[in-house]
């Protein structure tokens, strides 16, 4: 039975870790460049996106398909933020299809203050196209700025 488990988990797996690392590497470049209909395309059309507990935006969590992560993620982004980015991203090894990044935030709002935050995203992957996502923040500073 053991064997068949570890078969069964082989086969599972869509592509190899570091095509998915591309994937989700790509995603990264695309947001830098401010290319969101780029992010989007990598995106399945059934995705589960989850913004972490206690982030403003988690309001709509899970948000399901592209069309709701553009309208309740990054265009909200654009509303409340004079400039956002992401540094520091750094991918890490895993296996099932799933990429591990660990970023921070850096970004000023339009209220003026100011973010600095650690943030970690993990990805699931099905032939090449992103299927779940679920961030993880430090939503007490985010929430702090966004009070200013």
């Amino acid at each position: 039975p053991m064997v068949l488990a570890l078969q069964q988990i082989e086969t599972m797996n869509n592509l190899p870790p570091e095509d998915n690392r591309a994937v989700v590497h790509g995603m990264y470049q695309s947001f830098a460049q401010g290319e969101i209909p780029a992010v989007l395309e990598s995106l399945d059309p059934n995705v589960v996106w989850m913004e972490a507990e206690g982030n403003a935006y988690a309001d709509g969590n899970p948000y399901k398909g592209p069309d709701a992560v553009l309208e309740g993620i990054f265009n909200r982004i654009g509303e409340d933020y004079e400039s956002f980015t992401l540094e520091n991203v750094q991918l890490h090894e895993m296996v099932n299809d799933e990429v591990f990044a660990t970023l921070r935030y850096n970004g000023k709002l339009k209220n003026g203050a100011t973010i600095d935050a650690q943030a970690a995203h993990l990805w699931t992957l099905s032939n090449g196209k992103v299927v779940g996502f679920q961030q993880y923040v430090d939503t007490k500073q985010l929430a702090e700025a966004m009070s200013k």
